[in-house]
């Protein structure tokens, strides 16, 4: 089990929660990218979890890399010279990026206070986003003087475009939540005490949904990110093909003509 991400179940919901809430959920050892992974594989190899939700512990989501671990070259960030940087950021914080680029359960990102340089970004790499009125963001690296290691130049720009990611990168600007939801960057800003009651409730709506057409939905939006519509055409044909012979799709058709609810095994 995982130490910075603890994985809680509520049904077919799994809650991930960044737990270093006395150091604001920052990401400071290889470690911690570890256990962020791992605790990932962990929920997208469990098959009765249909969608999960990443939040923060305490009064922070995320507040990126921890700036004392940068400035000893110790951790995530810089080392004794450029190359083992470079293996540093690949072995360590890319992990975490890939690991939610990579997993197919739908990702809901439950911003509950500050999300800041890194932490942006993981939220970014979730399919939905929900921000709590009081939380803060910041694509702040330029006021460190670093660049985006994570891979937030290209996660950020999917979420808001080029023009604004651009401004986001080289302002460093911290900005509210309402102006995350007007640029498009979170799609609701609830209350502070209402924001897990409200990403459970996107959740639920989800789950009530095929765990296997599910999946395969979000892998088919993650390769359209970046594929040709011919292919996408094939990889939706082939995907297709998959779940027409699950029980799930032929209770769900079967429902429709009976016209009642139907019950979803996951099979």
């Amino acid at each position: 089990m995982s130490s910075f991400l603890t994985v809680e179940r509520r049904g077919h919901i799994a809650i991930l929660r960044m737990n270093r809430p006395e150091a604001l959920n920052a990401i400071a050892t290889i470690q911690d990218c570890d256990d962020f992974a791992d605790a990932l594989w962990e929920v997208e190899n469990d098959r009765s979890f249909s969608v999960a939700i990443l939040t923060g512990a305490g009064r922070a989501f995320c507040t990126g890399g921890n700036i004392k671990a940068i400035q000893q070259r110790e951790g995530i960030g810089p080392l004794d010279q450029p190359d083992s940087t470079r293996a540093n950021y690949r072995r360590g914080v890319q992990r975490a990026t890939r690991a939610l680029l990579e997993t197919e359960v739908p990702m809901i990102a439950a911003i509950n206070g500050h999300a800041i340089g890194l932490g942006l970004d993981l939220a970014c790499l979730c399919d939905i986003r929900i921000a709590a009125q009081g939380a803060k963001m910041a694509a702040s690296f330029i006021k460190v003087g670093i660049v985006p290691g994570d891979g937030g130049a290209w996660s950020l720009q999917q979420v808001v475009g080029y023009s604004k990611a651009a401004e986001l990168f080289l302002t460093g600007e911290t900005f509210s939540a309402d102006h995350a939801r007007t640029i498009g960057l979170v799609g609701y800003v609830v209350p502070d005490d209402q924001l897990l009651d409200t990403a459970l409730a996107m959740a639920d709506k989800i789950a009530a949904n095929p765990a296997r057409a599910l999946r395969l939905t979000k892998r088919l939006l993650r390769e359209a990110q970046h594929s040709r519509a011919s292919d996408v055409l094939e990889l939706s044909a082939a995907f297709q093909a998959i779940v027409h012979e699950t029980k799930d799709h032929t209770e769900a058709v079967t429902a429709v003509i009976e016209k009642r609810a139907p019950v979803f095994t996951g099979e």
